[in-house]
C-alpha cells in the first residue's frame, strides 16, 4: 500500500516525475490499478470566492493556479489572486462568458493547464463540460461525466436512488418543458408541488406552488430563471413535503471505489429555497437517524460509482422519515462548515483524488473522521432584507470585516472600492464560525458580523443577526419554515451609516455647491467660537422651571407675579437670529452654548428657543429635526423654562389646520421639553387665539396669551387700535384662562409713552396677572420702551444678548441689566456674564455671514413707525427684494408696504398676516402699481395667492372686517370662509398619515408624522435628505454651509464618545461616464472616496433619469438589472399591484408592480435595457 508522504515531497515529485503508476489492494478486498499523475496547474472555470478558495488550495499544494474572467470581471479580485488569468467570452453577456466551453478549453490548451476545477454553479454540473475537459486530455476535478450527467438529471438520480434502496419523494418521471405538462401533473397529483431546475441547483428556478391559478405563471418564471442560470429551462416537479428539515451529507469518493461521509449539514434556514445559514453537524438530529441517512448516502454513491467530492441532499420530516432530494455532483457553497468540524480540506482532497490518490492513502477512513464542535456559515449577500431581499449593487465605499479566534472568511470582492455588479450572484463573503457547541459558535458569529462595516451597498447582515439571536435557532429547533414563521426576523434596527452619509454630503457640497440657499455672496468666517468655561461636574442651579415642574402653571404664574424685580426672557435662541440672520442659526451652535446658559442664567423668566419660523426653517434649509433640537436643548438646560411661539390655530404653520393637529402638536411639544406657549393670532382673531390657548393648556403648558400690538395708543388720531381695543382684548384673554398676558409688539411700535399708558391700564384692571412685553428694536427706542413698561408694572420683558440685539432684533440685554442695577427692579443678572455670553455670539454670528442683515441694513430706522414692518419680516423682506431684483427699490417696497397695509384695511401684521402685506407690497413695486391703481384694476389683476386666501378668510377675520370694495373685486365669485377657518376642517387621521409615510420612510417617528401634518412636502423632502446625507447638524457651521477646503482637517462628533477625524483630500478633475465625480477624503486615517453626480456637467451627457422617490407617480427600478419583459404600454390603465415590468439581476427575476392605480403616461425603458437602481421606468398618473 502506498504510504502518504510529506507535502514538500509531493511538490518535488510533481516537478521531477510527471507520471507515476501505483498499485494497491484496497480494504474492500478488490484490487485495481490507479494511475497517479501529479497536477502541476489548475484552471478554475469559475469566478468569485470559490475561484479564490481553489487557488489557495493550489498554492498550498505547490500547484500553479489559472483564472478565467469575463469582460465585466476584469477588475475582480479572483483574477488577481491567480498565478495567471485569461479573458474569456469577449463580447458575450456576463454569465454566458463563463459558460463558453470551447473558449475555456482553448485557454487550457494554450497555457499548459493540467486540470480544470469547475467550482460551483456555472458549468459545475454540466456533463458535457466534464466530457469536453477529458476529451481535451485534461483532468476534470470532480466526478466522471457519466455520474455528473446522471446525478444532474434529477430523473436519473431518482432512478438511481430507488435502485440503491434510498427513499424518494413522488415526482415527474422526466424533465418538464411546458406549462401544460406542469398543469397536468399538478391536477393529477394535487398541490402543493415544487418546481426545480432539472439541470442545476442553488435555489435558482425553484418555486413552491400552492394555488392552481399560480401554476402557469410560476412555471414560466422558474423556467426562465433556470435557463438564464444553467442554459436549460427544463423543470422537475415533485410533491412538496411540509415542514421538512433540509439535511445534506458530504461525501468523498476515490477512483478505487472507496466512499466516506464527512457527516451532515443542516441547511434548513432558507429563503426562496436558497440557503442562508448552514450548520454542521445538524443539531438535535437523533444518532440513529443520522446513521441511516449517512449510510444511505454512501450506499447511493457506491451504487453510481461516485468519485471526488459530492453531496447527497435529503428532506427529513417531523416523524423521522427522510427522502432523497438530489445529488450535488460538485463542491457546495457550504463545504466550509464540514471542513471546520472534520479538519479535512475538501478542495485539496478533490485535487489529490483527481491526481489518483485514494482515501486510505490520504488517511480518510470512516473511523478516522470524527466531528468536533459546531460550525456555522452565514452567507453575507448584497441584498436588502428590508426591501424583500432585492439585490443591491454599486460600489463598496467602506469594507471592514469581523475577524478573530474561531472565525473564517471566504470572500472575493470584499474590499473598499470594489464594484458589486448586477450580473452575478449577490454573495459577498462567507463567514464561518467554529466553537465547541452551537451557542458558542453562534456567539462568535454574532460578534464577527457586528464588527463588519459595509457601506455603499445594502447587505443581509441585520437579518443574519436576527437569526443568530433567535432562541429556536440557538436551540437547534429548525425546519425550512423557520424564516417564514418568524416575522420578527425582518424587524431591523436601522443601520445609521452616519459617517459615510456625511462624506456624501460633504462631497455634494464640494461638487455641486451649498445645499442650503445662501442669501448673499459673503462667506462664513473661519473661526471656532470660544465657549466660556463652566463647572464640569456640578448640576446647574435651580431656576423657575423647578416651580413649574413641581407645582404646575398656576403656581408658576403666581411666583412670577410675586417677584418685585424685572425678569428677563432671552430671545437669542429664536427671535433674535430670526430677525438678524434669517432664522438660520443651527442647533450645533445653540447646543454649544446651552450648558453655559443653564449655569449662568438660571434666574431668567424663560429662554425663547422654539416655534415660529424656526420650525420649518430647520426642516427646509438647515436639514435638521426641530424636535431633536428641542429635546437636546432640554437635556442641556433642565432648569430654565422654555418658551415657544404658537400661532394660535395655525400652530407653527402659515395656514389653518384641523383642531386635532394643533392639540397633538402642543401635546408632543410638552413631552419633548416645552414649557410656555406664547399663543397669538396674526389678526388678534379671538376664536383662533382661544383654540391655541386651549390646546396649550390641555397639554400641560403655561399659557401666555399674546395681544399683537400695532398703531399707537398714545396718538388720539389713531382710533382703530386704541387703548380700549387692547384692554378689551386683555379682558377676554384673562377670562379665557391665560396664565400670563403678553403684549407682542412685533414691529417695535410701542413708544415709551404708549407703553406707560397701555401697561398701566392693563395692570389696573388685572393686578394679579403677570404681564410680559415683547418688542423689536428697529427704531432704536426699544430699551427706553422696555424700561417704561417695567416702571408701569410689567413683570417680564424680552431682550437679546448684546451682540445679537438691536435693529430688527430685541433690545440689548446688557443695556437693560445695566440700566436697572441698584434699583428696585434690578434684574439680578451679572453684567460680566452677559459680556462673556455676548462674546460667544459675536464670534458665532460671523459664521452666518451669508445671512447677515447688516449686508443690506446698516442701522435701525425710525421709519418703522410709518411702514409698521415687523422686525422678523424686515430683514427677510429686504433679502427677498434683493433676490427679486428689487434691491435698489427697497425704499419703494417699504412705502408700498404702508400702502398695502392700508389697502387691506390696516390689519395686525405678524406671521402670516404680515406675509400677506409684504407679498402685496412687492407685487405693487414689481408691477409699478399705486394703491389707487390696485383698487381700480383689482378685477383684472392676478394677485399673490396669500392675498387672495386672506380675503377669502383662510387666516381669520380682521378687526373691523375685510376691506371693501377690494375684497369683492378680487374674489368675485370665489368661495369665502365664514368664522374660524379650522372649525370646518375634518380631523386629521394620524394613523393613516403614518402608514402613508412609512411607504417611503419605514423608520419614521411620531415626531416626523407631526412635522408632516404641518408641512407635508417640506417634511417629505427633509426625510429623504436625512436618509441620504445623515446627521448634517453635527457638522461645524462653515463646513455645513460651504464645505471644507482641500487639505483641511476637521472633526465631527456624532455622539458622546464617537468623534470622526476627517480630511478633505482632493476632487477628481475627470468625470465618470455616468456623470459622477470622485471626491477623496481621509476618515480616521483611512482613505474614503465618494462618487457625486456633477449636476452641471451631467447636462452635457445623456444619463437615464432617476425616479423621484417623493413623487408617487414616478416608478423606479427597485434594483439594478436588465429589462426582460414590459407588460404595459403608454395609455394603458393599470390597477395598484398590477405587474408592469420584469427585471432580471443576479440570476433572479423580479416583477415590478404598480404602486398606484392610474394611466401610463410615459415609458422610459425598452426590452434588454440595463438599469441602475432607482432608474425611472415609467410615469403613472
Amino acid at each position: 500500500m502506498f504510504i502518504p508522504v510529506a507535502q514538500s515531497a509531493f511538490k518535488a515529485l510533481r516537478s521531477a516525475q510527471p507520471r507515476v503508476r501505483l498499485y494497491f489492494v484496497s480494504k474492500n478486498a478488490y484490487s485495481s490499478q490507479v494511475e497517479y499523475k501529479p497536477i502541476r496547474s489548475v484552471l478554475v472555470a469559475n469566478r468569485g470566492e470559490i475561484a479564490i478558495r481553489v487557488f489557495r488550495a493550489c498554492t498550498e499544494l505547490g500547484i500553479k493556479s489559472v483564472a478565467v474572467y469575463s469582460e465585466q470581471d476584469k477588475m475582480h479580485m479572483h483574477r488577481q489572486k491567480a498565478d495567471e488569468s485569461y479573458l474569456v467570452g469577449k463580447g458575450l453577456p456576463p454569465v454566458e462568458a463563463y459558460l463558453n466551453i470551447p473558449e475555456i478549453i482553448r485557454v487550457c490548451k494554450e497555457n499548459d493547464v493540467d486540470a480544470v476545477h469547475p467550482g460551483y454553479g456555472f458549468l459545475s454540473e454540466r456533463s458535457d463540460f466534464a466530457q469536453a475537459v477529458i476529451d481535451a486530455g485534461l483532468r476534470f476535478i470532480g466526478p466522471s461525466p457519466k455520474v455528473v450527467q446522471n446525478m444532474g438529471d434529477k430523473v436519473a438520480a431518482r432512478v438511481a436512488a430507488i435502485e440503491a434502496g434510498v427513499p424518494i419523494v413522488p415526482g415527474t418521471d422526466g424533465p418538464v418543458t411546458t406549462k401544460e405538462e406542469a398543469l397536468e401533473f399538478c391536477k393529477m397529483h394535487g398541490l402543493p408541488v415544487i418546481f426545480k431546475a432539472a439541470y442545476g441547483g442553488g435555489g435558482r428556478g425553484m418555486r413552491v406552488v400552492r394555488k392552481m391559478e399560480e401554476v402557469e405563471e410560476s412555471f414560466q418564471r422558474a423556467s426562465s430563471e433556470a435557463k438564464a442560470a444553467f442554459g436549460n429551462g427544463a423543470m422537475f416537479i415533485e410533491k412538496f413535503i411540509e415542514r421538512p428539515r433540509h439535511i445534506e451529507v458530504q461525501l468523498l469518493g476515490d477512483k478505487a471505489g472507496n466512499v466516506v461521509h464527512l457527516y451532515e449539514r443542516d441547511c434548513s434556514v432558507q429563503r426562496r429555497h436558497q440557503k442562508v445559514v448552514e450548520i454542521a453537524p445538524a443539531p438535535r438530529l437523533p444518532i440513529e437517524l443520522r446513521d441511516q441517512m449517512t449510510e444511505a448516502a454512501v450506499r447511493l454513491a457506491r451504487h453510481v460509482g461516485y468519485e471526488n467530492a459530492g453531496t447527497v441532499e435529503f428532506l427529513c420530516d417531523e416523524s423521522g422519515n427522510f427522502y432523497f432530494i438530489e445529488v450535488n455532483a460538485r463542491l457546495q457553497v457550504e463545504h466550509t462548515v464540514t471542513e471546520e468540524i472534520t479538519g479535512i480540506d475538501l478542495v485539496q482532497s478533490q485535487i489529490r483524488i483527481a491526481e489518483g490518490m485514494t482515501l486510505p492513502e490520504l488517511g480518510y477512513t470512516q473511523e478516522n473522521i470524527q466531528p468536533r464542535g459546531y460550525a456555522i456559515q452565514c452567507r453575507v449577500t448584497t441584498e436588502d432584507p428590508a426591501n424583500d431581499f432585492q439585490p443591491n449593487t454599486g460600489r463598496l465605499e467602506v469594507f471592514r470585516s469581523g475577524e478573530g479566534m474561531g472565525i473564517r472568511l471566504d470572500s472575493a470582492s470584499a474590499y473598499a472600492g470594489a464594484i458589486i455588479s448586477p450580473y452575478y450572484d449577490s454573495l459577498l463573503v462567507k463567514v464561518i464560525a467554529h466553537a465547541g457547541d452551537l451557542q458558542s459558535s453562534a456567539a462568535k458569529m454574532n460578534r464577527a458580523l457586528r464588527e463588519f462595516r459595509i457601506r455603499g451597498v445594502k447587505t443581509n447582515i441585520p437579518f443574519l443577526l436576527n437569526v443568530l439571536e433567535n432562541q429556536k435557532f440557538l436551540n437547534g429547533v429548525l425546519d425550512t419554515y423557520f424564516i417564514d414563521e418568524h416575522p420578527q426576523l425582518f424587524k431591523f434596527r436601522p443601520t445609521q451609516n452616519r459617517a459615510q452619509k456625511l462624506l456624501n454630503y460633504l462631497g455634494e457640497v464640494l461638487v455641486n455647491g451649498p445645499q442650503t440657499p445662501l442669501a448673499t455672496t459673503l462667506k462664513p468666517a473661519e473661526v471656532s467660537p470660544h465657549v466660556p468655561a463652566i463647572p464640569l461636574v456640578t448640576e446647574p442651579p435651580c431656576g423657575l422651571r423647578d416651580i413649574l415642574v413641581r407645582q404646575g402653571p398656576e403656581a408658576f404664574a403666581k411666583e412670577v407675579r410675586s417677584r418685585k424685580n424685572l425678569m428677563l426672557m432671552d430671545t437669542t435662541f429664536r427671535d433674535a437670529h430670526q430677525s438678524l440672520l434669517a432664522t438660520r442659526v443651527r442647533s450645533h451652535d445653540l447646543l454649544k452654548i446651552s450648558p453655559y446658559v443653564a449655569h449662568k442664567f438660571n434666574n431668567l423668566y424663560a429662554l425663547e428657543n422654539w416655534g415660529g419660523a424656526t420650525f420649518d426653517v430647520a426642516l427646509r434649509f438647515l436639514h435638521e429635526c426641530p424636535w431633536e433640537r428641542l429635546e437636546e436643548m432640554r437635556k442641556r438646560i433642565p432648569n430654565i423654562p422654555f418658551q415657544m411661539l404658537l400661532r394660535g390655530a395655525n400652530a407653527v404653520g402659515y395656514t389653518s389646520y384641523p383642531d386635532n393637529v394643533v392639540y397633538k402638536f402642543c401635546e408632543l411639544a410638552v413631552q419633548t421639553g416645552m414649557d410656555i406657549f406664547r399663543v397669538f393670532d396674526s389678526l388678534n382673531y379671538l376664536p383662533n387665539l382661544i383654540l391655541g390657548m386651549e390646546a396649550a393648556g390641555k397639554a400641560g403648558g403655561v399659557v401666555e396669551a399674546a395681544i399683537s400690538y400695532t398703531g399707537d395708543v398714545s396718538d388720539p388720531k389713531r382710533t382703530k387700535y386704541d387703548l380700549k381695543y387692547y384692554t378689551n382684548l386683555a379682558d377676554e384673554l384673562v377670562k379665557a384662562g391665560t396664565h400670563v398676558l403678553c403684549i407682542k409688539d412685533m414691529a417695535g411700535l410701542l413708544k415709551p409713552e404708549a407703553a406707560t399708558l397701555l401697561i398701566t391700564a392693563i395692570r389696573d384692571k388685572h393686578p394679579d396677572i403677570p404681564i410680559h412685553i415683547h418688542t423689536h428694536d428697529t427704531s432704536g427706542a426699544g430699551v427706553a420702551s422696555m424700561l417704561a413698561c417695567a416702571q408701569a408694572g410689567a413683570d417680564v420683558v424680552d431682550v437679546a444678548v448684546d451682540s445679537m440685539s438691536g435693529m430688527t432684533s430685541q433690545p440689548s440685554m446688557g443695556a437693560v441689566v445695566a440700566s436697572l442695577q441698584g434699583t428696585p427692579l434690578d434684574t439680578g443678572v451679572d453684567l460680566r456674564v452677559v459680556s462673556e455670553y455676548s462674546a460667544y455670539w459675536e464670534q458665532t454670528r460671523t459664521l452666518y455671514a451669508p445671512f447677515e442683515c447688516t449686508t443690506t441694513m446698516r442701522s435701525g430706522n425710525a421709519d418703522v413707525y410709518l411702514n409698521e414692518i415687523p422686525g422678523g419680516q424686515y430683514t427677510n423682506l429686504q433679502f427677498q427684494a434683493f433676490s427679486l431684483g428689487l434691491g435698489d427699490f427697497f425704499e419703494d417696497v417699504k412705502k408700498a408696504y404702508r400702502e398695502a397695509n392700508l389697502l387691506l384695511g390696516d390689519i395686525i401684521k405678524v406671521t402670516p398676516s404680515s406675509k400677506v402685506v409684504g407679498d402685496l407690497a412687492q407685487f405693487m413695486v414689481q408691477n409699478n402699481l399705486t394703491a389707487d391703481q390696485v383698487l381700480e384694476k383689482a378685477e383684472e389683476l392676478s394677485f399673490p395667492k396669500s392675498v387672495v386666501e386672506f380675503l377669502q378668510g383662510h387666516i381669520g377675520i380682521p378687526h373691523g372686517g375685510f376691506p371693501e370694495p377690494l375684497r369683492s373685486r378680487v374674489l368675485k365669485d370665489m368661495p369665502r370662509i365664514e368664522g374660524r377657518p379650522g372649525a370646518a376642517l375634518e380631523p386629521l387621521d394620524f394613523d393613516k398619515l403614518k402608514q402613508d409615510l412609512k411607504e417611503s420612510h419605514p423608520n419614521i417617528t411620531d415626531r416626523d408624522v407631526m412635522s408632516s401634518a404641518l408641512y407635508p412636502q417640506v417634511t417629505n423632502e427633509y426625510l429623504f435628505f436625512r436618509e441620504k446625507f445623515g446627521p448634517v447638524d453635527k457638522l461645524d457651521t462653515r463646513i455645513f454651509l460651504t464645505g471644507p477646503k482641500v487639505g483641511e482637517e476637521f472633526e465631527v462628533t456624532l455622539e458622546r464618545g464617537k468623534t470622526l477625524s476627517l480630511k478633505a483630500m482632493a476632487m477628481a478633475a475627470d468625470l465618470k461616464p455616468n456623470g459622477d465625480r470622485e471626491v477623496f477624503f481621509e476618515m480616521n486615517g483611512q482613505l474614503r472616496t465618494v462618487h457625486i453626480l456633477d449636476k452641471e456637467a451631467v447636462k452635457e451627457i445623456h444619463v437615464h433619469p432617476k425616479a423621484n422617490k417623493a413623487v408617487k407617480s414616478e416608478v423606479g427600478a427597485p434594483m439594478p438589472g436588465t429589462v426582460i419583459d414590459i407588460r404595459v404600454a403608454v395609455g394603458d390603465k393599470v390597477e395598484k399591484g398590477q405587474p408592469l415590468v420584469v427585471l432580471s439581476a443576479m440570476k433572479m427575476e423580479m416583477v415590478v408592480q404598480a404602486p398606484q392605480a392610474g394611466v401610463v403616461k410615459k415609458l422610459e425603458i425598452a426590452n434588454g435595457m440595463k438599469l441602475e437602481g432607482d432608474d425611472l421606468l415609467m410615469i403613472i398618473e
